[in-house]
């Protein structure tokens, strides 16, 4: 039996405005005809922000509906359903960013099948395998295709790892899991001879063992983990429950309920939010929201909510809120803990030595409800920073050089464990470490990690009152296989900045060669609105105050904590007198503008944001265009009205003069 039909249309992704209107007005196409596909087509792209709200079959009227091409959006809602396709065709790393699992559900939704791609990115490809869309990087397909050639099932897995081809013979990973995950049990640690990586340490002693996957795997082998800790957010609950039920009926028998947190951590400010305003989908936001307390209540679930500053003021000094992947690593994991969440920048956990990384709806669903955590055991790479950073470069600045790198924007990273070692990283606060591996994400990478040390001893006795030790075993042996290893010179590094479009699209401030007005300043997010983070907008912008300047007049600056916790230290340190005297707009933990959901996001094409948050895909926080920087060049670059460094500010004003 075909999984493809004879006369399946297919849909090119191309760089071209004509080939796409050509092929949406009915018009046939092939592959030589369409030209040059898209490489790094995002889940933004495939379902943007506003889309979210959306949790059932709803979802495939939207499909590309964020697609950009030629400085225009030409799918518009209902193209690729009514337009019969069933294939999609597209170049390189297709499915990069965010961890929605309603990109390959709307493609589905939409009646896609198929998905061809030169490469895709870890989650994009693991959320459609847990929903039985199937995917290739084998083109040849796409001649068969254009001769009317059905492609059967078997074809269609043929070269994945044997979990991913049950998986899709299932008809996903729901069906799966209550055929084979009911009572899987963890291995007795069984650990290979030789050295091994904390990674793979990690993975060994969290393993299961079930009937379809191997006792000794090997990267590239389909396994299932228990997680110690499994947490979600109110854009992944809805649909998470909404198929649970489905599946299972109700009540449903949650596994280890205790072990899962649930976060309302980005619709705080919603109403605020250009594109769900303007899109009438605030009421869409409440019932998604209203979903998840429902869920949360119904089964008991342990849960933080964000607030605004009406709800800051009422709230308890006890109560504790903020963005999920944040508050994880300032409450929850620990070293050498599982953790998983239904967000693409879960590995920012990582920098505590634990294994963190983003799973789908579908993927947190089955864990939810089994205890199994679905991955494909990948590769490390070992990324050593040495030297010594300059005064005013941050981890921030490494992130955006590492990205850079001809290597990782060619795909060096994906679906890789990056290790981050040496003097760099050793001398860095948890918080800079956290940046590091949270922003896994946007190298294409599995996950960040940071073997514990003194740091990270530090850290949970100052931030949580442990009295953690480090066990022996909590380090890479020497010897340990990686992948390949990445030497930076730390010393020769500068601030750096990235181009709108691609977080990749990374230069050195200094090299820019161009003056860059902002009209938008943002600091905050899981990546920028840490303690550490806010240290670095302090200092700035207190220099800045102690010399009577403030604001360019044509500038808004907005500063959001990441959580309650990084506001209380503001509190406490005085820094809030600083920001109001400069100008600043503060806002209570979200993650806001970053994910086009709140105050900071642009209003209109042609405004220039300045931005601490991790991506700044196309239309990812609004119309307008993103450069992404560190917290003291977003700070400095608020005050001169343009993109500068700290360094550049005070050069500015040596004199000390307004």
């Amino acid at each position: 039996m075909s999984a493809i039909g004879a006369t399946a249309r297919i849909l090119y992704l191309a760089d071209s405005a004509p080939v796409m209107a050509a092929q949406l007005q009915g018009q046939p196409m092939t592959l030589a005809g369409a030209g040059a596909l898209r490489d790094d087509v995002s889940t933004d792209e495939i379902t943007p922000v506003p889309i979210l709200t959306h949790y059932d079959d709803a979802l495939g009227r939207y499909p590309y509906t964020g697609y950009k091409v030629d400085g225009s959006c030409p799918v518009t809602a209902n193209a690729v359903r009514d337009g019969g396709f069933a294939v999609t065709v597209a170049g390189n790393r297709y499915g990069k960013g965010s961890s929605r699992e309603h990109s390959p559900a709307a493609e589905k939704l939409a009646g896609i099948r198929l998905v061809i791609a030169r490469s895709f990115e870890r989650i994009y490809r693991q959320n459609a395998d847990n929903i039985g869309l199937f995917t290739s990087t084998d083109f040849s397909l796409v001649a068969r295709l254009e001769q009317g050639e059905p492609i059967d099932a078997d074809t269609l897995v043929a070269g994945r790892d044997a979990l991913a081809a049950s998986i899709l013979r299932h008809g996903g990973l729901l069906r799966f899991g209550q055929t084979h995950l009911r009572d899987v049990e963890p291995t007795a640690p069984s650990l290979p001879a030789g050295p091994q990586t904390l990674f793979e340490k990690i993975v060994q002693r969290h393993l299961l063992a079930t009937p379809v996957t191997p006792a000794r795997p090997v990267p590239g082998d389909g396994i299932f983990v228990r997680a110690d800790w499994r947490f979600i957010h109110e854009y992944y609950t809805g649909m998470c429950a909404h198929m649970l039920h489905a599946a299972f009926g109700k009540p449903l028998q949650l596994k280890d309920a205790d072990r899962i947190v649930v976060f309302e951590d980005h619709t705080s400010y919603v109403g605020e939010s250009p594109a769900h305003v303007r899109g009438g989908l605030v009421d869409n936001v409440a019932r998604m929201c209203a979903a998840q307390r429902d869920f949360v209540r119904d089964y008991r679930l342990r849960c933080h909510r964000t607030l605004t500053e009406a709800e800051s003021r009422r709230a308890p000094a006890s109560h504790a809120a903020g963005i999920s992947h944040a508050m994880m690593a300032e409450r929850y994991a620990l070293p050498g803990q599982v953790v998983v969440g239904t967000d693409s920048h879960t590995p920012h956990s990582g920098a505590l030595g634990c294994v963190a990384f983003g799973v789908g709806t579908t993927d947190m669903a089955n864990a939810f409800v089994t205890g199994a955590v679905r991955m494909t055991l990948p590769q490390c790479i070992l990324v050593r920073l040495d030297g010594a950073l300059a005064p005013g470069v941050t981890a921030k600045d490494v992130v955006l050089h590492l990205l850079a790198r001809a290597d990782i924007k060619a795909g060096a990273g994906v679906g890789k464990v990056f290790e981050f070692t040496g003097p760099v990283v050793s001398a860095m606060s948890i918080d800079e470490r956290a940046t590091l591996t949270n922003m896994c994400a946007e190298l294409g990478g599995f996950t960040g990690i940071v073997a514990p040390d003194a740091q990270t001893v530090r850290f949970l006795s100052e931030r949580r009152g442990l009295d953690f030790e480090i066990e022996p075993w909590m380090r890479s042996d020497d010897g340990a296989a990686f992948a390949a290893t990445l030497t930076i010179d730390c010393g020769t590094l500068s601030p750096m900045v990235a181009r709108p479009g691609d977080p990749g699209n990374g230069v050195p401030l200094a090299a820019l060669g161009q003056r860059v007005p902002v009209d938008i300043a943002y600091g905050g997010s899981c990546t920028a609105g840490k303690r550490e983070d806010f240290d670095g907008y302090h200092e700035v912008l207190h220099w800045a105050a102690q010399r009577g300047l403030r604001l360019a007049p044509h500038v808004t600056l907005y500063l959001q904590f990441g959580t309650t916790d990084v506001r209380d230290y503001c509190l406490r340190r005085g820094y809030m007198e600083t920001f109001e005297a400069i100008g600043a707009r503060i806002l209570q933990p979200s993650c806001g503008a970053c994910a086009n959901c709140g105050p900071g996001s642009s209003e209109r094409p042609e405004q220039v944001t300045v931005s601490s948050i991790n991506r700044n895909f196309t239309g990812r926080s609004g119309p307008g265009q993103v450069w992404l920087a560190s917290p003291p060049t977003v700070a400095a670059s608020a005050i001169c009205g343009e993109l500068a460094s700290f360094e550049d500010l005070r050069r500015r004003h040596a004199d000390g003069a307004a």
